[in-house]
Parts: structure tokens; C-alpha cells; sequence
């Protein structure tokens, strides 16, 4: 609905074409028309919708201009054009002839970069002097919820309006208060500043008023925005008022959501409720402290039904920002207190989440009785650790004796203990009730092993019609492409809702596309990911044209091959409305077409994806990129341009983020950065500078502006991370606890922290005072809680000096800690045997409590553990560091300890040993069942392994699919990287069409002297994303000719249509492109528009 617009002819309040009305007629847009040609300006009715159509595009896609045009429109304008943005639900505006879309305008502003920040803008400066406050406050309400919340920074904040009316204030600080985790930190303070400077102008026009301007009814304005009061205004808190507060029905409520309070602040609002007369061991006080109660003290002389209370209130208490060992401290002062004169038996049930903090021997003691009995409990609990899922688990079916819908439905998170084994021992009738309730919200949390179990179990022995309908989301993905080939009965109803891998969906498309007409199928959005190019070149131009915005709304589901064929289709069709976007993955001189009005809709729709996702060639990503730049004019001078670039901001040269981002711009594009999945080194180095640039010495930060800074302060030398840690020891600790996003922990700031919590620590456990540990200080349990990854900086000493106490009750912490090294994990390790005996007494929850540890256990001490249960292998094949002996031992472990063969292996097996099979001989290969081999093919074809691995599980593929020459498109996806165990003279043979159908990882695993068998014709046919992982060695053995295929493919080149010249194009679409070109240009005024739906032409 964009265009470019030439500027032919300009309406301004000058030409008066007709009189105020009250009504829009056919006579009124006739003396438009007459005006117009009194111009000489040949206009038609129809293509003056067209041009004020495509002039209200072009607005979308420079919101610069729009925001020009609003702050030009008179009252009555812009009163109207407010009206239609925000206050009405009309869809269509019918001007006599003329007809506006104004739903369509509506939901392209809001979606527009930028366009939403045109609408904050106008609304601040504009909308509170012209319109209703009340209005107003609803209009910011939803540009706000629309946003990525960027807008409100201290400069935007400043410009919020002082003196609103009571009412509109308080619907103003709702929307801020819902608001509030979308807030960047300084602009939560910058808020909280103006709502205190409003409420405290109301405070003092009342001279009646006490001490302090924190009344009850501002606590419950400022909402979440309390936490930000200072300590010494908190003790100023009248006591009437701060129990009238706490009496509030509401107040629990806001207190729990005060998720980012700190401990001080906590503890000084419970002074004062002390203060304000409340008895704090109440049982009803407590029930309305919130969030309050996660630090509460006075635990001297405490009663245990107290203690039991808090600890029910205490299970919110996970959702703190931070200080969960400090949490996790208190609820173990409070479990020993409520436990007083009785057993864990006893007390199970009412200890709440606290059982969380119950170590391995703990669990073990419970009787099942007693698991039974509080399963009403742990049933609610989240935060457990695997192995103590499998202990509770263990002791709650050795009470049930048997597996049934209605006993398994009372497990809530603990159904994931259940043994692969036990599920696949019940029928299938109870199977399917458990599949479509207790487990469809945790098949996520499912071992590939147990969803094999529960699978395997239901379509051997249940019609698979019956079994798909009983599926709920990703279960689906677990049916192998073998047993669909099987099932005759198949519908397109039966995989709505479900997930589906690419092989499924290639079989599954094809197949119904026999007796389901293409709209239909691709309705299931899952079903885009089954269709080729070759189906895709086969539909009619209205067809393509009517099911294109499903392919559009579903790009993330496709692959980039499929991308590049909806791309070239689109340019057959039409190269005129071809999406900007799609451009990106024709070949590089395609984008040669993209300049002037095309910019802006071309780096939108870029913004708005992941380019990683379109195209894998890295030389064909800086050609784009420097097109981005280009039609930036090689400078971001403000946010609207950050806005622009949205998601392409992460793919920036770092001399762009050196010299081509305006001071101006930056706060808002270190907001994107943030976001990205991945940056540089070089581009980390240059967001640094300008980091610093910002906001100045980080010696001179505040808390504020250190939590924006966020993951960022990573990048930061140890001397400038000292002082930070140093001033705000909870915030550095809580973002380098976080191992997501651009910039993960260095050991720098890993260490800085550790020396902060180690410093400050007091001495804890019972000192090792054998002679090797004497002098040494070794870890807390409460040190070791905070640190996380920063654990890495314990020495080996200081780990074998820990108290065995301290082991049992933070072993899942040290196990997921990847930054250890051998010696540490060693020392690690001898502590488990320490606390928990001999190997051949542990059991399979002691290994999955290890983590990492695991990695270290040597060959005969694998061959000393209990590897009969595949639950456990599971486990252990979680972790990637194994050596091949390490793998073959825990293999051979495993079927020595189960009893079993290679040939007696379930499909189950297969999939729980997972890495450990790259560790199979010929001979262990070839004696595998066909038919449980079937079942599992894609998650084997999923490993790693070696040539001469892959290359036995190519034959064994054999026996299950036919010969590898005549594997068709869905095989190969199936089969993965096994399909890199196929012999030159097999590649050779497969057709051309099938090459974009290997899994890109199975391209990398073809060995170099095979790889080169492949003819020019087929690398060229390899596809984008296939074409790029050809190694450099693989690139070594190529001819010319091949090279230049190889290029071809990389640069997403087509030799199966036939390529037309840049200006041609076959057919004329129906459907509207953003890059149109409308038969009149015209450059109209905003408030020509306006004056059009306010019904009144000046």
C-alpha cells in the first residue's frame, strides 16, 4: 500500500474548492474534481483514491513525514484524524465514490517502525493541550502496549504533562504500572520521579497532612513503582497509613508482584507494619505480605505452624529478580523450624516449596506413605532438580503400585520421573488419556526415550488414526515417516495443532494435496515447511497470489530454499510486486533494483525478520548490508532510523557502529543490540566505546543506568567491573548469573563477582581438618548458590576441602557449571563418591544429579554403575565432552546391565542412547531391528558421527527405505546426516532436485573425495543454505565448473525456471505490493485526508 510519489500537484488550505458541510456527497467530491481540473491537473475519481491511498502508504513507511504532518493539522484535524486512529472501530470510511481503509491504516501504523513512535510523539506534544486528558491517556495506553517500549527514555519522560486531573493521572500511572517490566530501569526511575512529583503536589495543597506524602492511597498509585522509594521515606510512613494499605483488599496483590524489591527495602516496609500495629506471626498478616515475606526476620522463639505458613507463602517467592540463595537460606532456617519434634515424614506436606532445598539423602529417607499423602503439595511445586523428580516420582508409584490416567494426572511437574519403562508398560487406553491430558502440557520436559516409550507402546498396539487424534502438539513430531507411509486413513484434520518435522511435512503436503485443494492445506500452518519449489512453480497466479500471505505469515516455518523459490515466483509473476524482502535472496545484482522509494519498504521488511534465517552466504549478507547502509545514506542520526533497522541493527559492520550511529540514536539501538542472538567481537568492541561514550565512566554509573547497560557490562576491563560489583554487588551478580543473550559472562566479570561474594562471605559448614585441608577456606553452600558459572574459580583444593553436607545440598549447581576444568571436575567427582559410597551402589539419580561432573568418570568406573535403566543413559548422554572409550563403555554398560543385545534393542533404547551410538561397530549396526531402527531414524540421523558410522547406518537405512539411489526428498530429510554415508556413485546417481533436501549438517559430513563426485548441475541445485556449508576442503577438490555452480547456488540463482530480465514480466497480479507504482502520483496533505472523514473540505 506504499508508493513513491511524484510531486505533480500539492492541495493547501490556498485552493478552497468548496464550503464547510456537514456531509460528505457526491456533489461535494464533483466540486473537488472541478477544482482539481480548474488546475489542469487530469484526475479521475478512481485514481484519486489511488493517489490518496498510496500517499497514505507512503506516510507508513516515513513516519518523519507523518509526524510533520500531525504537528501541522489544526484542532478540528487533528481531533478527527485521532478519532479515527484511536476512537473508532469503523473499518471503511466511504467518501462517495472513495473509499478508505481505515482498519487497513490503522493496523499498518501501529505495525510500522516508527510509526508508533510518530503516534507517542503527537500524543505527548499535541493530544494533551487539543483533546480530552482522559482521551489522551487512552491513546498513550495503546501506542505503549503496541511498542517495544524504547520510547520512554528520560528526555520523552520529561515532557509527560504536570498538571493533569486526578482522574487521568491515576489512569496514566496504571498504564505505567502495567507497564512496568517492559521499562528500561532509568525510565522506571524518570517515572517514578514524575508520579512522586504529582502526588507530592497534591500532598502539600493539603496542609492537614502528616509527616510524610507516602499515604496509603499513593502506595497503591505508585503500584509497583514503590520499591523505588527511598529507605528514609519508607521509615517516614505514617503508621495509620501504612495499616490502612496492608487492609486494602488489592494490597496482597500489588505486594506480590514487586518482583525486583531488594532486602533492604523489604525489611524496612515490614518494620512498618510492625509499626502500624499488625501482629506479624498472624497467620492472616502473613497471607498479605506479598513478596514481603521472602526476607522476613524475627525467626527467634518462632512457632512451627508459623514457620509452615511462611513456607506456603514463601513458593512465590522464585519469582524474585535475584537473591534466591538468600531465599533459599531463610526457608531452611524456616524447615528446621518446622520441623521441630517431628520427621520429614510428618511434616512433607506442609513444608511447601522448601523440599525443593531437600538433598538427595533427605528424599531417599521418605517413606512413600508420605509422598502420597503431600503430593497435593508437591504437585504445585516448581524449581525441582531432575534427580529429585525421579526419587519423588519412584516413591509415589511404589505406593500406587500400578500407572493410571488418574494417579499420573496427580503428579503435576513430578510425571516426568516416571520411567520410560513404566510408561510404556501401560495400556494404551490410559496412555492416550495421559498423552492428551497430564503430559500435553510437558512433552517439552519429556526424554527423546520416554516420548518414544509412550509412542511406541500406543501404535503397536492402537489403530494410528485413533493415536494422531489423541496427540497434542509437538508428540506428533515423534511418529516416524515409516509409520505414516502405513496409515492409509490419513486427513488434513487429524495433524491440525501439530508439530511437524520437515520429512513429515514433505510426505504429509504431497500426499493430501491429492484430495485437498492447496488453500486448504496450507491453512495448517505446519504443512508450509512440506512444500517444494517444484509445487510451488506448479500453481496458477491466483492460487499463488491468494495463498501467498500464509507463506508470508509462516516465513519463520520455511526453509531459506523455500524462500528463494517463493521468490522467484513471485519475480516470474510479477517483478513489479515482488516484497522488497524477497529481493534479499535473489541473486546480489537483484538488489541493484532497490533505490530511492524502495529503500524504506526494503529495510522494514528486512527489519522485521531474521536475516540469518534468509541467507546463509556471507559475502551475499555484506551486499545486502551495504544496501541497508546506502539507503540509510551510511549514517542511523536518530531513532527513528533504529526503528527502521530493527532486527538488521545485529548484522551492523562495527565501523558503522563506530561512526554511523548519531549519539542521539544510540540509547535506543543498545536497546536493540541487547536483543540480538549474536554479535561479533569486532561489533562488541565498538558497542563498548559507545557505551561508554553515553554514559560516561562507569565509575560514575548509577543502579540504574548499570541494569540497562545489562549483559553489556561484560565488556567492561576487571578494574572498571570491580568498581561496579563493588557499588551494586546484587545487580552485577544477577547479570552474570544470566548465560543468555549477545554478550554471555566473561571471566572477567565471572571473577570480579566471585572475589565480591567470597570476600563478603562469613565461613560456613564444618571446616575438613584432615592436613591437605588445614589452611584452605573451602565453599559455602550459600557462596555457591550465588555464584552460578563464577563457581569456575574455586581451586581443585578448595573443592575437595568441601564439606560432604555442602556437596549433597549444591551438587546440581556445581554440575552445571561448564567452566570447570579436568582438575576441578576430578575433585568434584571424588566428593560424590565421598558423600553418596562405591559406584555400584549409586543409583540413577545420583548420575543425573552430577551434570558435568559425569564427564570425568573414567572407563571402569562407567562400567561400575547401574546402566541398566535407560533413563539413566539418557542422562548421561546429555553430556557432549564423552571420548569415543567413554561412549563405548557407557554403551556396553548399558546392554551388559539391561540384559540386552543390539538386536533386542526398543526403538526407545535407540533414542535414549542417542551419542553413545556412534560408538556401534558394523557388525552392532547391522543386528539393530529394522523395524525399531525406522522409528528413530531422524534423531539418530542427528548425531555426529564419524564417516565410517554414518556410512553403516546408510545401509542400514537401506533395509528400511530401499537402495539410497532412489530415496526421494522426504527420505533424505528423515535420514539426516546419515545421508553423508552415501558413496560417490550413489550421489552421483540422485536427481539434481533432491540436492536442496540433504539436512545442511549432512552436506558438512560428506567427505571431501566423495563430495566432488557431485556434477555441476547438482551443486548448482544444492540451494542458499546448503551451498554455504560446503567446507573449505570440500571447496578444495572442486573443478571451475563446479566452483562456479557452487556459486550460483550460494547466491540463490535458479536453473529450473526460466530467469527473465530484470524489466519483464509475464503476468499482471492482483495482489498489492509495497512496491506498486500507482497510474497517478500525487503529493496530498495530511489534512486533505482529514478534511475528507471530518466531512468538511476547506
Amino acid at each position: 500500500m506504499v508508493h513513491h510519489l511524484d510531486s505533480k500537484w500539492h492541495l493547501t488550505s490556498k485552493h478552497q474548492c468548496c464550503k464547510s458541510t456537514d456531509m460528505w456527497t457526491t456533489e461535494l467530491l464533483n466540486q473537488i474534481m472541478a477544482s482539481l481540473h480548474a488546475q489542469d491537473i487530469e484526475i479521475t475519481a478512481s485514481s484519486l483514491q489511488v493517489s490518496i491511498k498510496n500517499y497514505l502508504g507512503n506516510l507508513l513507511y516515513h513516519p518523519k513525514v507523518l509526524l510533520s504532518e500531525f504537528r501541522q493539522m489544526n484542532h478540528p484535524h487533528f481531533q478527527t484524524a485521532m478519532k479515527y486512529l484511536f476512537g473508532s472501530k469503523q473499518e471503511h470510511l466511504e467518501l462517495g465514490n472513495i473509499v478508505i481503509d481505515l482498519a487497513g491504516i490503522r493496523e499498518r501504523i501501529f505495525q510500522s517502525p516508527g510509526g508508533n513512535r510518530t503516534l507517542f510523539l503527537v500524543t505527548l506534544e499535541r493530544c494533551f493541550l487539543m483533546l480530552n486528558a482522559v482521551e489522551c491517556v487512552d491513546i498513550l495506553s495503546q501506542v505503549l502496549q503496541a511498542s517495544s517500549m524504547t520510547y520512554l527514555q528520560l528526555h520523552t519522560i520529561a515532557r509527560l504533562p504536570n498538571d493533569l486531573q486526578e482522574d487521568a493521572f491515576r489512569n496514566l500511572s496504571t498504564v505505567f504500572r502495567d507497564l512496568y517490566d517492559r521499562t528500561g530501569a532509568n525510565a522506571q526511575k524518570a517515572l517514578y520521579n514524575w508520579m512522586t512529583q504529582m502526588l507530592q503536589k497534591s500532598y502539600s495543597s493539603k496542609p492537614e497532612n502528616s509527616t510524610s506524602w507516602v499515604s496509603a492511597d499513593n502506595l497503591w498509585i505508585l503500584g509497583r513503582y514503590m520499591v523505588h522509594l527511598p529507605l528514609e521515606e519508607i521509615t517516614k510512613i505514617n503508621p495509620n497509613e501504612m495499616r490502612l494499605f496492608i487492609s486494602y483488599d488489592n494490597a496482597t496483590k500489588q505486594l506480590d508482584t514487586v518482583y525486583d524489591i531488594t532486602p533492604d527495602l523489604s525489611l524496612a516496609f515490614l518494620e512498618r507494619i510492625n509499626a502500624s500495629g499488625f501482629d506479624m506471626r498472624n497467620t492472616s498478616t502473613l497471607y498479605r505480605l506479598g513478596l514481603l515475606v521472602c526476607f522476613y526476620n524475627g525467626l527467634e522463639q518462632m512457632d512451627a505452624n508459623v514457620a509452615r505458613v511462611l513456607l506456603h507463602q514463601m513458593i512465590k517467592c522464585n519469582q524474585l529478580r535475584g537473591f534466591q540463595a538468600d531465599v533459599q537460606k531463610l526457608k531452611s532456617q524456616l524447615l528446621d523450624i518446622a520441623m521441630q519434634n517431628q520427621t520429614l515424614n510428618d511434616t512433607l506436606g506442609s513444608l511447601s516449596d522448601a523440599v525443593v532445598g531437600l538433598t538427595i539423602s533427605q528424599l531417599e529417607s521418605l517413606s512413600p506413605e508420605a509422598v502420597h499423602s503431600a503430593i497435593p503439595t508437591l504437585n504445585q511445586v516448581s524449581g525441582w532438580a531432575k534427580s529429585q523428580i525421579m526419587i519423588l516420582s519412584s516413591k509415589y508409584l511404589m505406593y500406587e503400585k500400578a500407572l493410571s490416567f488418574h494417579n499420573i494426572s496427580q503428579m503435576g511437574a513430578l510425571v516426568t520421573g516416571i520411567s520410560t519403562q513404566a510408561f510404556h508398560n501401560m495400556s494404551p487406553k490410559e496412555l492416550s488419556q495421559v498423552v492428551r491430558g497430564a503430559l500435553a502440557q510437558r512433552a517439552s520436559d519429556l526424554s527423546p526415550a520416554q516420548h518414544q516409550g509412550i509412542l511406541r507402546k500406543m501404535i503397536e498396539s492402537t489403530e494410528l488414526v485413533s493415536v494422531i487424534a489423541d496427540m497434542q502438539g509437538a508428540f506428533f513430531k515423534e511418529v516416524s515417516l515409516v509409520t505414516l507411509w502405513m496409515e492409509e486413513g490419513l486427513n488434513s484434520s487429524l495433524v491440525k495443532d501439530k508439530e511437524l518435522r520437515p520429512s513429515q511435512a514433505l510426505f504429509l503436503y504431497e500426499l493430501l494435496s491429492k484430495k485437498t485443494p492447496p488453500p486448504d492445506l496450507l491453512s495448517i500452518s505446519q504443512l508450509v515447511k512440506g512444500v517444494t519449489c517444484g509445487q510451488l512453480e506448479s500453481m496458477s497466479t491466483v492460487s499463488f497470489l491468494n495463498t501467498f500471505k500464509v507463506f508470508e505469515k509462516n516465513l519463520h516455518l520455511l526453509s531459506p530454499y523455500q524462500i528463494n523459490c517463493l521468490a522467484w515466483k513471485f519475480w516470474i509473476l510479477s517483478n513489479a510486486s515482488v516484497p522488497p524482502y524477497l529481493l534479499s535472496v535473489l541473486p546480489a545484482e537483484y538488489l541493484e533494483s532497490i533505490s530511492g522509494p524502495l529503500c524504506a519498504p526494503f529495510v522494514t521488511s528486512l527489519g522485521k525478520l531474521e536475516l540469518d534465517r534468509l541467507v546463509s552466504n556471507k559475502q551475499k549478507k555484506q551486499a545486502i548490508l551495504q544496501k541497508v547502509l546506502d539507503c540509510l545514506n551510511g549514517s542511523a542520526i536518530d531513532e527513528y532510523d533504529i526503528d527502521l533497522l530493527g532486527n538488521l541493527i545485529c548484522h551492523l559492520p562495527p565501523e558503522f557502529i563506530c561512526e554511523g550511529i548519531s549519539r542521539e540514536a544510540m540509547a535506543t539501538a543498545l536497546h536493540q543490540f541487547g536483543l540480538c542472538r549474536h554479535l561479533s567481537d569486532d561489533q562488541k568492541m565498538e558497542i563498548k566505546r559507545r557505551l561508554i561514550e553515553l554514559h560516561g565512566s562507569p565509575g560514575n554509573w548509577t543502579a540504574e543506568t548499570t541494569r540497562d547497560v545489562g549483559s553489556f557490562v561484560a565488556l567492561l576491563p576487571k578494574a572498571e567491573l570491580n568498581i561496579l560489583v563493588e557499588k551494586f554487588p546484587d545487580t552485577i551478580s544477577e547479570i552474570a548469573s544470566k548465560m543468555t543473550g549477545p554478550v554471555l559472562p566473561t571471566e572477567e566479570l565471572l571473577l570480579a563477582q566471585f572475589e565480591s561474594i567470597h570476600n563478603s562471605s562469613i565461613p560456613g559448614g564444618t571446616p575438613d581438618l584432615t592436613s591437605d585441608c588445614t589452611d584452605v577456606m573451602a565453599p559455602s553452600s550459600e557462596e555457591i548458590m550465588k555464584l552460578s558459572e563464577a563457581n569456575m574459580f574455586w581451586s581443585a583444593q578448595e573443592l575437595a576441602c568441601m564439606d560432604p553436607g555442602t556437596f549433597a545440598k549444591t551438587v546440581e549447581f556445581l554440575g552445571s557449571v561448564v567452566r570447570f576444568d579436568t582438575s576441578q571436575l576430578v575433585a568434584l567427582k571424588e566428593k560424590a563418591k565421598e558423600s553418596w559410597g562405591p559406584l555400584t551402589s549409586w543409583k540413577s539419580y545420583h548420575i543425573v544429579s552430577l551434570g558435568h561432573i559425569a564427564a570425568v568418570l573414567n572407563e571402569t568406573e562407567i562400567g561400575m554403575l547401574d546402566l541398566g535403566s535407560i533413563d539413566t543413559v539418557v542422562a548421561l548422554s546429555q553430556q557432549t565432552e564423552w571420548s569415543p572409550t567413554q561412549a563405548r563403555s557407557i554403551l556396553q554398560g548399558f546392554l551388559e546391565d539391561s540384559g540386552q543385545g543390539m538386536d533386542t534393542l526398543k526403538s526407545f533404547d535407540l533414542a535414549g542412547l542417542g551419542h553413545n551410538l556412534c560408538a556401534l561397530n558394523s557388525t552392532e549396526i547391522e543386528t539393530i531391528n529394522a523395524v525399531e531402527f525406522s522409528a528413530v531414524v531422524s534423531r539418530i540421523g542427528s548425531l555426529p558421527c564419524s564417516t565410517n558410522v554414518l556410512k553403516e547406518f546408510k545401509k542400514k537405512a537401506e533395509s528400511v527405505f530401499g537402495i539410497a539411489t532412489g530415496w526421494d526428498r522426504s527420505i533424505l530429510q528423515e535420514t539426516g546426516n546419515i545421508a553423508a554415508g552415501l558413496n560417490g556413485e550413489e550421489l552421483k546417481a540422485l536427481d539434481k532436485k533432491l540436492m536442496p533436501y540433504f539436512h545442511p549438517t549432512a552436506i558438512k559430513y560428506i567427505p571431501d573425495e566423495i563430495f566432488k563426485e557431485l556434477s555441476p548441475d547438482q551443486i548448482a541445485n544444492l540451494g542458499p543454505e546448503n551451498a554455504a556449508v560446503v567446507t573449505e576442503l570440500q571447496r578444495q577438490h572442486l573443478d571451475g565448473l563446479q566452483l562456479q555452480s557452487l556459486r550460483l547456488a550460494m547466491d540463490g540463482a535458479r536453473t529450473s525456471i526460466q530467469e527473465l530480465p530484470l524489466h519483464e514480466t509475464t503476468a499482471r497480479p492482483t495482489y498489492t505490493s509495497v512496491q506498486n507504482t500507482a497510474p497517478i502520483s500525487c503529493s496530498l496533505s495530511l489534512w486533505v485526508f482529514t478534511a475528507f472523514i471530518l466531512h468538511t473540505v476547506s
